[in-house]
């Protein structure tokens, strides 16, 4: 349970998950909807209507953790708006899930674009936050295929060294390697890249709340298999 507690801590949406949906954000998001769909195969309009989908779910995910509902008139009219112009939102189980349609066919159009490195990010950030409910290393086995996700997360490592979030996406690599090491049909090699990921998260962010799960991570591999 302190791993669960740690991770979910950790992770600190780089949105305004605190900004309610009134009726004059509602009208600019549907706004910017007619705005950047209406652009067609523009790798930068994907991008933009990924970033706004994805703090609209950010936004009325709070509503549902606070109050169990959508709340507010406002909310309720946007998605329906948004169903209505053939952009529904998903929704799962928990709540409305992270799509990302958008984000991959910005990186399709343009994976070298100004906003590529943050399109990456957004894709692996919203796809693992996606992929489990409580416990990390019990994952849904459904979305983005697990070798994937880790080839996206090596390649923000590899290209953009630099990325202002990139504690987050070492930690995330940590755990994709850990699961991978877990999966008999995947584990070759993935647990000593666990190892690795792992000892150097520790050694370059011993402050981090995130390097207290980091024994439990090392723990999951070595009982791997």
């Amino acid at each position: 349970m302190r791993f669960i507690a740690i991770v979910a801590l950790a992770w600190v949406p780089g949105l305004h998950a605190h900004d309610l949906i009134t009726a004059e954000s509602a009208a600019r998001y549907l706004q910017e909807a007619d705005t950047w769909g209406s652009a067609g195969q523009h790798a930068d309009a994907h991008y933009r209507l990924g970033m706004m989908r994805d703090e609209i779910r950010v936004l009325l995910n709070q509503d549902l953790a606070a109050h169990g509902k959508v709340q507010g008139l406002p909310s309720n009219y946007l998605i329906e708006e948004l169903a209505r112009r053939g952009t529904p939102l998903p929704k799962g189980k928990r709540g409305f899930v992270f799509d990302p349609v958008h984000f991959e066919k910005a990186l399709k159009l343009a994976p070298h674009g100004a906003f590529a490195a943050d399109a990456g990010f957004r894709l692996l950030q919203g796809s693992f936050y996606d992929s489990f409910e409580q416990d990390p290393l019990d994952w849904r086995s459904e979305g983005r295929p697990l070798p994937s996700q880790i080839a996206l997360a090596e390649e923000l490592l590899a290209r953009h060294a630099g990325h202002p979030a990139r504690e987050e996406i070492e930690f995330i690599a940590a755990i994709l390697y850990t699961r991978a090491a877990r999966q008999p049909e995947l584990s070759s090699g993935y647990a000593d890249k666990a190892r690795r990921a792992l000892d150097g998260f520790a050694a370059r962010y011993p402050a981090s709340l995130r390097a207290a799960a980091v024994p439990v991570l090392r723990e999951a591999v070595n009982i791997a298999r």
